[in-house]
């Protein structure tokens, strides 16, 4: 996760000093695709810029993307007791 603040709730995402995303848990804030983590790429990319809503809302939309992602790759695993499959 981005650098702790102190007195800050674990699961907040700072944009800037008076904004930031709540309720992100660090393995979404983890969840790394072909090497990046997604959820940090995605700020860095707009870094300077400032977020409507439209940003706003989907980047909601990848943090519950990925939150679903995360719980779907837990049941294939729970369903497949060793790999490869035989």
């Amino acid at each position: 996760m981005p650098k702790r603040r102190q007195g800050v709730p674990i699961g907040r995402v700072y944009v800037n000093d008076e904004q930031y995303f709540e309720n992100i848990p660090p393995e979404v804030w983890q969840f790394q695709i072909g090497g990046y983590q997604v959820c940090e790429k995605w700020l860095k990319d707009r870094k300077g810029r400032t977020l409507g809503y439209d940003d706003i809302e989907h980047y909601r939309k990848i943090t519950e993307a990925i939150r679903q992602t995360i719980r779907l790759m837990r049941e294939i695993d729970a369903a497949i007791p060793e790999w490869p499959i035989r």
